[in-house]
This record gives C-alpha cells, sequence and structure tokens, in this order.
C-alpha cells in the first residue's frame, strides 16, 4: 500500500520531487518505492529520460483507477471522522448520571444542537484505548495517571428517609436513634464514617439480613418507598429534599473521596470534549450546592446543606 501510495502521488505530480515533497519524503525513496512496486507488477510505470520521468502506458492505464481508489478511500474515512465529531460519548457511575447529569444534559444539547450525545452508565473503569469512550466521570482521588483529570465536587453523605418511614419508625432525632433503626445496604462503607463524624465511635451492630442495593438511585428508591433509612449525597438528591418525599437526617459529612471528570490527555482540545469540559464546569458552579464542594481534599469537616 506504501508503494501504490508513491505512486498515485508520483504520477498525479508527473514528478518523483513535487511527490516526495507532499509525502514527507526523499526523492530517493520515492525513486526505491517505485522500482520495487514495477519489479513486483513486472512492468515499467514510468519512462525515464534526461533527469525526467513521464507515465508508461501501463502506468497511465491504472493511474486514474487508483487516484479514483484513494479518492474513494478519503471519502470514506471523512465520513467516519464528520460521524465521530458529531457523537460525544460519556461514561458515568450510576448515580452521578442518574441523579445529577441526566437533568441537566437537555442544557447541553440546546447549546450544541449539532452534537449528539451517548451516556454510557456503568460502574467500570473506563480504558480510553479500548473503549468507545470519549470523557468519563469517576470518583475518586484524582490519581490516574496519564490522563487528563480537572475537579469537580467532592463527596457529601448523610442518612435520609422518607416521611412515612420517620412517622412509623421514629424519632430519628439523634444518631443512636438513627443507627438502630432500619438501615438499608448496612454494610456501605459510608455508615460507619458517619456515625463517627457524629460522635459514635462504634461502629452498627452486624446486621441480620436487611435490604443491600448496589447504587445510590435503588437505595434511594427504596428510602422514599418507605424502606428504611438511606445513605446518600444531598447534592444528588436536591429535588427529593426540597419536596419532602426524603428527609435528611442530621448533618451531611464530606468524603474522603472526589468526583472527576477525565479524558486522555491527548484529545483534552478537541472541539466536544472542550464543549462538555467547559459545559460541566459551569454547571458545577451554579449548582447551589456542588459550587460549595468545589475545593479537593482528602478529608473534611461536616457541613450542613439548606434543607
Amino acid at each position: 500500500m506504501a508503494a501504490i501510495r508513491v505512486f498515485e502521488a508520483a504520477a498525479r505530480h508527473a514528478n518523483f520531487t513535487s511527490a516526495a515533497e507532499e509525502l514527507g519524503m526523499t526523492q530517493a525513496a520515492v525513486s526505491y518505492q517505485i522500482k520495487g512496486l514495477e519489479q513486483r507488477l513486472g512492468v515499467g510505470l514510468f519512462v525515464r529520460a534526461r533527469g525526467r520521468v513521464a507515465l508508461s502506458e501501463a502506468g497511465r492505464l491504472i493511474a486514474g483507477q487508483v487516484s479514483g481508489a484513494f479518492d474513494a478511500l478519503d471519502e470514506a474515512f471523512g465520513r467516519l471522522r464528520e460521524e465521530d465529531e458529531s457523537l460525544l460519548r460519556i461514561s458515568t457511575f450510576n448515580s452521578f448520571a442518574a441523579q445529577w447529569l441526566a437533568p441537566k444534559l437537555g442544557g447541553f444539547q440546546l447549546a450544541h444542537p449539532g452534537l449528539a450525545v451517548r451516556l454510557d452508565n456503568s460502574e467500570d473503569p473506563v480504558d480510553f484505548a479500548r473503549d468507545d469512550i470519549d470523557v468519563a466521570v469517576r470518583g475518586g482521588f484524582g490519581d490516574w495517571p496519564e490522563l487528563r483529570v480537572e475537579f469537580l465536587m467532592r463527596v457529601l453523605f448523610a442518612p435520609m428517609a422518607s416521611p412515612s418511614f420517620i412517622s412509623q419508625h421514629g424519632p430519628l432525632d439523634t444518631p443512636g436513634q438513627i443507627r438502630a433503626s432500619r438501615l438499608l445496604s448496612p454494610d456501605d462503607t459510608w455508615w460507619p464514617r458517619w456515625f463517627a463524624g457524629a460522635g459514635l465511635s462504634d461502629p452498627p451492630p452486624p446486621s441480620r439480613g436487611g435490604i443491600r442495593l448496589d447504587s445510590q438511585p435503588l437505595e434511594g428508591a427504596a428510602a422514599m418507598a418507605g424502606q428504611g433509612v438511606a445513605i446518600l449525597n444531598p447534592v444528588f438528591w436536591r429535588a427529593e429534599l426540597a419536596d419532602g418525599r426524603l428527609v435528611q437526617l442530621g448533618e451531611a459529612m464530606l468524603g474522603n473521596r472526589g468526583i472527576w471528570l477525565v479524558c486522555p490527555e491527548h484529545k483534552r482540545n478537541a472541539a466536544k470534549i472542550k464543549a462538555f469540559r467547559q459545559w460541566i464546569a459551569h454547571e458545577v458552579a451554579n449548582d447551589p450546592d456542588a459550587a460549595t464542594l468545589t475545593a479537593p481534599a482528602r478529608s473534611g469537616p461536616s457541613v450542613t446543606l439548606p434543607k
């Protein structure tokens, strides 16, 4: 293929030097590739005389078809590039996707009507070299080498329950009362951290049975259905807290992890990725809760959000 590409350029220019300049090669390298191709075909493709070259009869026979073939290839890859540039593929974890990002994505779509968005809801780490993903949002400490990492917000967690559960199983005014109630996903690592931050150093007693769920959206849904007390991020459940479907029990604690935007370093300024980076930074800055959590840290004091 390399030799055929050299032949196409040399035939189009009718000049080895011009072909070499176009392809970033030396004239000697062009001559070598042409000679090798002629030997493989068993026919001469150029007539050489007095330092000049011209297509032979065999060369003229195939030159147009070869150029047409390369034009077709260029058009095919051009369509692929256009399709790739018009589709933004985002990967993020369940709770961020369902409770924070998805409700806001319509605004991004309105601002960029020519850009389609595909949201991949997954907890699995992204391998940008293998997976068909442009940008990801992940929780952690931001220590992902060879990736462009931008901090979005810190993580909060607090117990929440429905008004009906509180009326049937309350009062739930103290950390001790909360610990003695029905905890959803009692093995969640946020529970002992929250109780320790609330002044209870001993962990909750071992759970016998109970409901164990694998994501905040499921835990929040169960809590709103009156199934127990869930440990959730208040930033993600702002609407449910505001309309009374959930009640926050006590103060929200700052976790030692953050939420980060990541993408390949060499793609950070691709038009579609740059547009999303700017948009999500603006959304975080204008979120009344998330905007207070934009200083990355591994640990921090408790904070109380407006109820």
